[in-house]
């Protein structure tokens, strides 16, 4: 067919065509089509690529795409990353996104690493992780055998770890290889705390108790409290002993010699908590290096002074809520390399560390 007559035969097939319906042009299509050869097939693949399948994030300019990409959340954009490798070079290439997605998980971003590659590893790596606690794979775990009762004070420090149990036994474990260092007979623990030298504890049956390791001998018994001895701390330079105790008390006790030295009150619940701290900020009473003391029940936490006079005043009371909804529990160690937990109770010490930090600050402005 010569041209002239094509172009007059194509333009008649045009105008037919249009005046079609949708259903009469598909079946036009499809027939043409069923009539097609390999040449006419492969010409309309390669065109119809181009008409339906555009890549905008290859035809749009990068700051248009990046502003795109914004919108979406990290698990769709990890989605897209597997569309094609401009995809993937594209979006891994947005440092705001992968930053954002780190700051949604919780973490804190140093804005002088611009390098996006590194805040999709931490984005990945930090899933990765949340997706091995929820499936208790995060961890590995170990059993240390060695009590016959329960065990219920646990204390962490420097790769050591010390149990109190029921046995009226303590054990200060290697926690590395598990091995037992040290085992000594006390009374019921509900609490323990140690160093290299001595170990301290409070108990059930209402004490507290220092005792040397290396003979186990009992060196110091601090006797006043008229409840279970829940939490102790203590600091050889101060030489000072604090205890928590479920009589509503708090007391100071000198370390060396077993006296008592002052009984705190206020607390309406059983004493679970207390921890000497150092101030950080200067106050009319404080400078920075200063020791105040810390202690929680259930539903508040309160800020002491450390001194000798006799009743001394609370600095503060922090309550968890006001309508009491919201309560505290005792916690266990948690250094970010090993978990230390018994059924019933979980700690992150960094969390508390932060905490304390915060409470000190707030009270001594």
């Amino acid at each position: 067919m010569e041209k002239k007559d094509f172009e007059a035969w194509l333009d008649n097939i045009s105008i037919a065509f249009l005046s079609l319906t949708d259903l009469q042009k598909n079946e036009t299509l499809d027939h043409l089509i069923s009539l097609s050869g390999a040449v006419q097939l492969r010409h309309l693949s390669n065109n119809l690529e181009i008409l339906l399948k555009r890549d905008f994030l290859k035809l749009l300019p990068l700051e248009l795409s990046f502003y795109l990409l914004k919108w979406l959340d990290p698990q769709t954009l990890l989605t897209c990353c597997l569309v094609s490798k401009q995809w993937n070079k594209v979006i891994s290439a947005c440092t705001e996104v992968w930053q954002t997605a780190c700051k949604n998980l919780g973490w804190q971003i140093d804005d002088s690493v611009q390098d996006p590659l590194h805040w999709k590893k931490v984005y990945l790596k930090a899933i990765l992780r949340m997706k091995q606690l929820k499936d208790h794979e995060a961890f590995e775990t170990s059993s240390l055998i060695g009590h016959s009762a329960r065990v219920y004070a646990l204390y962490y420090k420097d790769g050591l770890l010390c149990t109190g149990s029921d046995d009226l036994s303590a054990k200060l474990w290697d926690v590395s290889t598990g091995q037992c260092i040290y085992g000594i007979q006390t009374h019921t623990c509900a609490a323990v705390k140690f160093d290299e030298q001595k170990l301290v504890t409070g108990s059930f049956d209402n004490t507290v108790a220092c005792w040397e390791w290396s003979s186990g001998a009992k060196t110091q018994h601090f006797r006043g409290h008229t409840g279970a001895v829940f939490s102790v701390d203590y600091n050889d330079e101060l030489d000072i002993l604090v205890s928590g105790s479920a009589d509503f008390t708090v007391k100071v006790w000198a370390l060396s010699t077993g006296t008592c030295l002052n009984t705190l009150t206020g607390h309406t619940e059983w004493v679970t908590k207390v921890v000497l701290q150092k101030c950080k900020v200067k106050s009319l009473m404080h400078s920075p290096g200063d020791y105040i003391l810390l202690s929680a029940d259930k539903y508040e936490i309160k800020i002491w002074p450390i001194g000798r006079e006799i009743n001394c005043k609370c600095l503060r009371t922090l309550s968890v809520s006001e309508d009491r909804s919201i309560s505290l529990q005792p916690r266990l160690h948690f250094d970010g390399l090993s978990n230390l937990q018994t059924s019933q109770m979980y700690h992150c010490w960094a969390l508390e560390r932060y905490l304390l930090y915060c409470l000190t600050t707030d009270t001594c402005t």
